[in-house]
């Protein structure tokens, strides 16, 4: 295959890891190991196709063993944590009625969070309430009474 269709196919197999379905960063390795192959080709590296197939499989499975677990951890697996010490007793305006363990955006500190009314009394629209404790970043509030 000529470099510059190896170029689209790392790019279509980047787009859709991106912007189509989570493929957990297999498809990431994919297009990267078939951007090198390309890449080879344009340095002027004259492989049969054969070969290009075959260099493609070998860096894709190789770069997945090796790197996959530790970039995926790294990028999708971060979880956020607030410092509860920061957030817990001060108050936020739910917007919306929200209902015992029912959860809406509310805006706090310049920023648009979940919040989840952990009480058994819902909370009635533009009411404050009071953050209880933070569970990543999810507010638990609590009607004030």
């Amino acid at each position: 295959m000529a470099w510059w269709a190896w170029m689209i196919v790392a790019a279509i197999a980047l787009a859709i890891e991106m912007f189509v379905l989570d493929a957990q960063f297999y498809l990431v390795f994919f297009g990267i190991s078939a951007a090198i192959v390309g890449f080879l080709g344009l340095a002027g590296v004259d492989l049969p196709d054969w070969a290009q197939w075959l260099a493609l499989s070998v860096l894709a499975v190789a770069s997945m063993l090796t790197f996959r677990k530790r970039a995926y951890e790294l990028v999708r697996l971060r979880t956020g944590h607030v410092e509860e010490r920061l957030t817990v007793g001060d108050r936020v305006t739910v917007p919306v009625r929200l209902e015992p363990t029912q959860t809406c955006r509310v805006d706090y500190r310049g920023s648009s969070w979940t919040a989840r009314n952990v009480d058994e009394q819902p909370i009635e629209a533009g009411r404050e309430a009071v953050i209880a404790r933070v569970d990543g970043l999810i507010l638990m509030v609590r009607p004030i009474l």
